[in-house]
């Protein structure tokens, strides 16, 4: 996912960023494992390797802490995942269990991460870290979802979880970046519907699998008022796009529409095309959509002359 999260590199300054002021005693730095710190810079593989087999558990875990702070989420994560059994039900165990899945999530094992974080806070529902844990659970979530093309069933579970992160935490400092999320989260299922809603116009009279009775048209214009109607806080984009779509589709649709139903079909483009230009009086497809009524009002207006002078 292109977003800010993507890159995820941890520095000191980031980490204590994202857990103060609530969780100061987070990663305390104690004069130990400063000094493992610094060496680390110049453990070679060799030694990585020894520290794995290690029976000394307390000296595996202050190294894996700053595998984690110095970025190297892969070793840490190994090195964590090593000692979850050790640290459980010791002093440890929670902070381990919560840095195992934030180095997962720094190594990009997405649904890794997600798990973990699950387990943490199912684990520690009081925990000192359950916020962050909650956030980070939808944050994998986030970085898991498929294109717009494909099955939105993560999505739609991502959403609910950053909701259920707001509603929770409602003055978290993690609130608006979990809005935001939800904005990207919807505007991919607005994409979705988007692209239905095209597939349906380029059908057009293509009777094949069509719903509605054969009419892709009509097609179109349920699929893009229903986005229009579920997903109201969608880009303006999507959205100009969806109407731009109704109004093309109900013009189509009348232009093939029975004598009987075609008039009233072209009243209902008109009307559309005065709801677009009001939404989008500088649209980029006002032009078309003034085509269109131009078109759609000529054969009103000829229709009301036909039917004057036969009275």
């Amino acid at each position: 996912m292109g977003t800010q999260f993507s890159t995820f590199n941890f520095q000191l300054s980031t980490l204590f960023r994202i857990f103060a002021p609530r969780n100061m005693r987070v990663l305390e730095m104690n004069k130990v494992f400063l000094t493992f710190l610094l060496s680390l810079m110049l453990v070679s593989c060799g030694e990585y390797a020894s520290v794995q087999k290690t029976p000394d558990y307390e000296y595996k875990y202050e190294v894996a802490k700053a595998y984690f702070i110095d970025g190297k989420y892969t070793k840490a994560s190994t090195l964590f995942y090593d000692l979850l059994g050790v640290m459980k039900g010791t002093a440890n165990g929670e902070e381990s269990l919560f840095l195992t899945a934030m180095s997962e999530f720094g190594h990009k094992s997405f649904e890794t991460a997600h798990d973990s974080f699950k387990k943490y806070y199912q684990t520690y529902p009081k925990g000192i870290y359950v916020e962050q844990a909650i956030y980070y659970s939808a944050l994998s979530l986030y970085n898991q979802t498929p294109d717009p093309r494909l099955d939105q069933t993560s999505t739609i579970q991502a959403m609910g979880e950053f909701q259920h992160f707001i509603e929770l935490y409602p003055y978290s400092p993690l609130k608006a970046q979990a809005q935001d999320m939800i904005y990207a989260l919807q505007d991919k299922l607005v994409e979705k519907e988007c692209l239905s809603a095209k597939l349906y116009y380029d059908l057009g009279t293509y009777m094949i699998n069509s719903l509605y009775g054969g009419s892709n048209y009509e097609a179109c214009v349920v699929t893009a008022q229903n986005a229009l109607r579920d997903y109201p806080y969608a880009s303006a984009d999507k959205r100009e796009l969806l109407s731009i779509l109704t109004l093309r589709a109900k013009y189509q649709l009348a232009a093939r529409s029975v004598e009987e139903k075609r008039i009233e079909r072209f009243r209902d483009a008109i009307d559309e095309y005065y709801a677009f230009e009001n939404d989008y009086p500088e649209s980029k497809y006002l032009k078309e959509a003034r085509s269109l009524f131009r078109q759609a009002e000529a054969i009103v207006k000829r229709k009301h002359i036909e039917l004057g002078k036969e009275e």
